[in-house]
């Protein structure tokens, strides 16, 4: 069976429980990382000849379970598996398995880690059939560790990882996905960290790419190393050393050293390194990275990292850096190194980002994209402000795949779009003394909502504001004309009362002949696609196929009035990342089966062993007992509906009864509990009692409801046992087609379509509140409200004289 996404992770995740007590994320990482490393590696290249990896004999996952229990393990782990796997493959600094400081000691380090190696025993966890697609479910799931570790290991420990959406954004706008890329296309990253970055970019290539990457940290060179492999780029060279200090990739010229040029370049070097000068006369470098634009200053390394990339790349290279916004505009020898970088017209575009984005840092960061090619002829730089588009994510924000997707549409096209993204000419740049700081170039800020001074005093609702509604009046000209009537020049009222609103919107001809387009665009959409889904056979890709059914879906509904396109594309990438991906990898690896299994519970005691196991039932992930319900017993899931709608009727009348006579001196006053027995006995207690004949009508009649609650909850109980019965047993006599109607139809399908129809609501509540909102704001003119005020100030006057009061 296929390998879950959401399975993996959790999987993996809660294998850091294990560790989680002795040491911080920024070293238990370490460890788990490792562990995923040596079960893929073994999995898919032990006992194979000629394999990119080598797995010395003994050395495998396997002879590490064979360790676990052992009292010495650690010892063990280190000197059989972990060493000559390392050695074997030059996999430098690899975490210490014996270490009693962060493992704890004896039992503690034996229960530890053999509690670690059985999370990775799991069989979802067999790489070995997985050899396509089931590595991108592994490099994924990587990443997705990555991201957790950086964001537990604060601000100091963060930086190895750059977030997937800015890699992916990077890689996008640097072009590399052109066809003119080869296997013989380089790509380097000067601070590589765990490698992230590097890798999008090689997964944009439209070939199989050379990858080079040097990092300073030992622990985390090794971890980009390890990521390398998981991300099947075995042969991508990664160095560990100090890049401005020691660069490791260089070309001999003419009998000198000089700096290896690369196709393109990706960094996230560190943010203004106070550091950078350590081990360089910067006056004298002997790869000639600052004699042309100027020394950066030595406690501010920015400039320092991109011009060793301006160096590190071909006379037609690419490049794309990460950058704080500091570069843009800090002035002395800094605003004289952007100068000469402007004037040799390396610089193509900047891209400004939402803070808060990176794990090092909170502030605001830009990407620099630097293009030596056609410098020459440079007559401006693209710039755009894209700060406002994420979303929050916990302690950090996220770029979300619309927000990834119209950055680099804008800046692939070039596109001029307002309060986002223009060409600006190097003579305005040249007029602010080449300062690039972007809100002097774009503004950004959202519109104030003016208040009206004349509308305020004289009523009416000022036309500005009903014409900034120009896009709804464009689709529906007829509607302004059903909403508004002039008052006076510039001033307009409404003519419907405010509670009808929303009515006269969505009850207009012409708004209702809007939603109809769009239910027909995206029907037209939905049978497009239905038989491409219906059409998906075992081993595609479902990378490609979200890639191709997004693009067309983003097309789909690109130029279309009023809706977002990016919002309806976001719809389908957020259903992707909840279900549909994990469907999809399902049908990718087994086919169109709906197989069922049991859900079972393991409890487990404070020593982490098995106690008990608790069946909870069955589940089928691809069809959900719901589908099978909706589709093939609806009618018996409606009686169950009847049944419950009785019970919580006759439920509410209970509680009716009890509430209203458990005062004082009632029916249930002196019950320390209502149920049966005690109502049973309270009734035999009173029987032929005149005075309590009022009494014993409320607790027969709850006697009464009582049994009819236990008689419907009975009934409830068998009807929805029979019913899941019925549906269990119906997955065996589903065929091919069966499924897929269920999984794309009835699923896949119907979700999209209420997301998507969902725009349409926000699109009409979005005029609709707009509209009550002028309409409330000047609804009273202020001499109109000051009348009133004196209205009420001279009745409450009155009222006080009344009293006997004098109100001065």
């Amino acid at each position: 069976m296929a390998i879950k996404k959401s399975e993996l992770y959790s999987s993996l995740w809660s294998s850091c429980d294990e560790l989680r007590g002795g040491m911080d994320a920024s070293q238990y990482k370490d460890y788990v990382l490792v562990l995923l490393f040596i079960k893929y590696v073994s999995d898919k290249y032990a006992g194979q000849p000629y394999a990119p990896i080598t797995i010395p004999a003994g050395a495998s996952f396997a002879d590490m379970v064979a360790l676990k229990g052992t009292t010495d393990i650690g010892d063990q782990i280190n000197k059989r598996i972990v060493g000559p796997l390392a050695a074997a493959n030059k996999l430098a600094d690899m975490p210490d398995f014996n270490d009693a400081t962060k493992l704890g000691t004896g039992k503690e380090m034996v229960d530890r880690l053999t509690n670690l190696i059985a999370t990775f025993e799991n069989p979802a966890l067999d790489f070995s059939k997985n050899r396509a697609d089931g590595d991108d479910i592994l490099g994924d799931a990587y990443e997705y560790l990555m991201r957790h570790f950086a964001t537990e290991s604060g601000k100091s420990k963060g930086q190895f990882y750059t977030p997937a959406e800015v890699s992916r954004i990077m890689a996008k706008i640097i072009g590399i996905g052109g066809a003119h890329t080869t296997s013989a296309t380089t790509v380097y990253d000067p601070t590589c960290g765990s490698g992230s970055l590097l890798l999008k970019v090689g997964d944009e290539a439209s070939a199989k790419v050379t990858l080079y990457g040097q990092e300073k940290d030992s622990a985390t060179s090794g971890l980009a190393r390890m990521n390398m492999i998981l991300h099947d780029n075995p042969t991508a060279e990664i160095r560990q050393g100090n890049t401005l200090a020691d660069p490791k990739f260089k070309a001999d010229l003419n009998g000198q050293d000089v700096l290896k040029t690369f196709d393109y370049v990706v960094a996230n070097p560190p943010f203004s390194d106070k550091r950078w000068s350590t081990g360089i006369d910067p006056l004298n470098d002997p790869y000639g990275r600052f004699e042309t634009f100027g020394v950066p200053p030595a406690k501010q390394g920015d400039f320092a990292y991109l011009l060793h990339i301006i160096r590190s790349l071909k006379s037609t290279g690419k490049a794309a850096c990460i950058l704080p916004h500091g570069v843009l505009f800090r002035g002395n020898v800094e605003a004289d190194i952007r100068k000469n970088l402007i004037r040799h017209g390396y610089i193509k575009g900047i891209i400004g980002l939402p803070a808060n984005l990176f794990y090092g840092t909170g502030i605001p960061a830009c990407i620099i994209v630097i293009d030596k090619e056609g410098a020459h002829a440079r007559k401006g730089i693209f710039m755009m402000d894209a700060s406002s588009g994420y979303m929050k994510d916990g302690p950090k924000n996220r770029l979300r795949e619309q927000d990834i997707h119209k950055i680099v549409d804008v800046f692939t096209k070039q596109t001029d779009v307002p309060k986002l993204a223009r060409m600006v000419g190097l003579e305005e740049i040249e007029k602010n003394e080449f300062n690039l700081n972007l809100p002097r170039y774009i503004d950004s800020s959202v519109p104030e909502d003016l208040q009206d001074i004349a509308g305020h005093l004289q009523g009416g609702i000022p036309e500005t504001d009903v014409n900034a509604l120009q896009p709804y009046w464009t689709v529906c000209p007829g509607l302004r004309q059903s909403l508004f009537t002039t008052l006076r020049p510039g001033y307009l009222s409404l003519t419907v009362d405010k509670t009808a609103i929303k009515s006269t919107i969505y009850e207009h001809p012409e708004f209702a002949a809007f939603i109809s387009r769009m239910n027909a665009l995206f029907d037209g959409w939905q049978q497009q696609t239905a038989p491409k889904l219906k059409a998906l056979q075992p081993g595609f890709h479902p990378k490609h196929l979200i890639v191709e059914l997004s693009e067309n879906l983003l097309a789909h509904y690109t130029g279309q009035p009023l809706i977002d396109e990016y919002a309806v594309y976001q719809h389908l990438m957020d259903y992707w990342a909840t279900t549909m991906q994990d469907d999809a990898y399902l049908i990718a690896a087994d086919g169109w089966k709906a197989e069922t299994y049991r859900v079972i519970e393991v409890k487990k005691n404070k020593e982490g062993k098995v106690t008990k196991t608790v069946d909870k039932g069955w589940a089928c992930d691809l069809v959900p007992k719901a589908l099978i319900v909706a589709r093939y017993f609806a009618k018996d899931q409606a009686a169950i509906d009847e049944l419950t709608a009785s019970l919580d009727s006759i439920t509410a009348q209970l509680t009716e009864l009890e509430e209203e006579h458990s005062g004082d001196d009632a029916a249930f006053s002196g019950f320390d509990k209502i149920n049966k027995a005690s109502v049973s006995d309270r009734l035999r207690e009173i029987n032929g009692d005149a005075d309590a004949r009022e009494e014993a009508e409320v607790l027969n009649r709850w006697l009464k409801l009582a049994k009819e609650e236990a008689d419907l909850k009975k009934r409830l109980k068998d009807a929805e046992a029979a019913l899941d019965a019925m549906a269990y047993a119906h997955y065996p006599q589903l065929s091919e087609e069966d499924t897929k109607a269920l999984v794309v139809d009835d699923k896949w399908l119907t979700v999209l379509s209420a997301a998507i129809h969902g725009e349409m609501d926000r699109i009409s509540q979005a005029l609709t509140q707009r509209v009550k909102e002028l309409a409330d704001r000047y609804d009273t003119p202020m001499p109109q409200m000051a009348r009133r005020v004196a209205e009420l100030e001279t009745r409450v006057t009155q009222h006080l004289q009344k009293m006997g009061f004098v109100w001065n």
